[in-house]
């Protein structure tokens, strides 16, 4: 299948980019660096090649579905008028109902064009691509998304699967030029060669997803093996799990919340995409966002080195080894039981 933005040359290039990654990891955003701020004082970073900017600090849409509706409708609508502008959701978050949380929100006010809104692709077909995103534009009450990913791309023959004749990207193509989607991209969080994989293929993703925090560094690492060669590409850096997914990080490494999100914050990525499931833990990650101040390289090194003795094996990133952190529907559509 031939694809836009196929580049002739990117597979020599991932060869190299992904070599160069090992051996430089990734560099910090730089402390002192005049950051661009927005008018409420939020960092904006440029994404990717796209010529937009969004915050540095997103929301995730499955833990701004959790409280009751009220208080989610709330938070959202807070997140907003506080000047965040990335908000992630999924097709298959809470059956639907965090699209349909997030939609309702977003629709009052004219909030949705104040925001680069994003949700993600479950199916690996196109037919269920195209009912995929039939579904989430409902929900959402919009008749575009900003950026569509290929959610979890965390086996080993997912990309092949996508890619295939009939698979989900030749619907996402089709989308694209009916002005549907803007973007394309895609996430995961279980091994970095799996993204470098996806990233292997043809076709100039937009933005990719993936784990980032205090620990990764030191275990199947997406810092070091990925984050380097999207930067190369101009791909926008979406991170995510900067506690460890549930929290683990915090609750049970005992990483300070602000250690973890700032030494994220440092590096050169376009947004971090943050559970945020009440007003409280708004109001304290729009504190630490707005205060920021880069960590230097020494900094994070000593970071770092701080939380090697319990990061090496990989205990706080269970995510990246265990099962039972992969979506339902990815786990049944690989034939396991969910």
């Amino acid at each position: 299948m031939t694809n836009p933005g196929l580049n002739p040359s990117r597979r020599d290039f991932l060869q190299t980019g992904a070599a160069a990654g090992l051996a430089l990891g990734a560099l910090p955003f730089g402390a002192g660096a005049a950051e661009d701020k927005g008018p409420t004082g939020i960092p904006m970073r440029p994404f990717g090649k796209t010529g937009e900017k969004v915050t540095l600090l997103g929301v995730g849409g499955f833990h701004a579905a959790v409280p009751e509706e009220p208080a989610s409708l709330r938070m959202i609508q807070r997140a907003v008028d506080e000047g965040i502008t990335f908000f992630d959701n999924a097709w298959d978050y809470m059956d639907g109902l965090a699209e349909e949380r997030m939609g309702k929100a977003l629709a009052e006010g004219n909030r949705r064009d104040k925001i680069f809104l994003m949700t993600k692709c479950c199916g690996r077909t196109a037919k269920d691509a195209q009912s995929n995103l039939e579904d989430s534009l409902r929900r959402l009450r919009t008749d575009h998304l900003d950026l569509w990913q290929f959610h979890e791309i965390n086996y080993d023959n997912d990309p092949d699967w996508i890619f295939a004749a009939g698979g989900a990207l030749e619907f996402a193509l089709k989308a694209k030029e009916q002005g549907k989607v803007r973007h394309i991209g895609f996430t995961g969080h279980k091994h970095p060669e799996i993204h470098l994989k996806m990233l292997g293929k043809p076709y100039d993703w937009v933005s990719v997803q993936m784990p980032l925090n205090v620990m990764d560094g030191h275990y199947r690492s997406f810092q070091r093996q990925v984050l380097p060669v999207l930067n190369q590409r101009g791909i926008a850096a979406i991170g995510m799990k900067s506690l460890g997914g549930r929290g683990g990080i915090v609750k049970d490494a005992k990483v300070p919340v602000d250690e973890a999100l700032r030494y994220v914050f440092s590096l050169p990525i376009a947004t971090l995409v943050c559970g945020i499931d009440s007003e409280n833990v708004l109001d304290q990650n729009l504190k630490i966002v707005r205060e920021l101040q880069p960590m230097t390289r020494e900094e994070m090194a000593a970071v770092e080195a701080k939380y090697l003795p319990i990061a090496g094996d990989g205990r706080h990133e269970l995510f990246k080894s265990a099962q039972n952190f992969d979506g339902e529907v990815h786990r049944k559509q690989h034939g396991f039981q969910a």
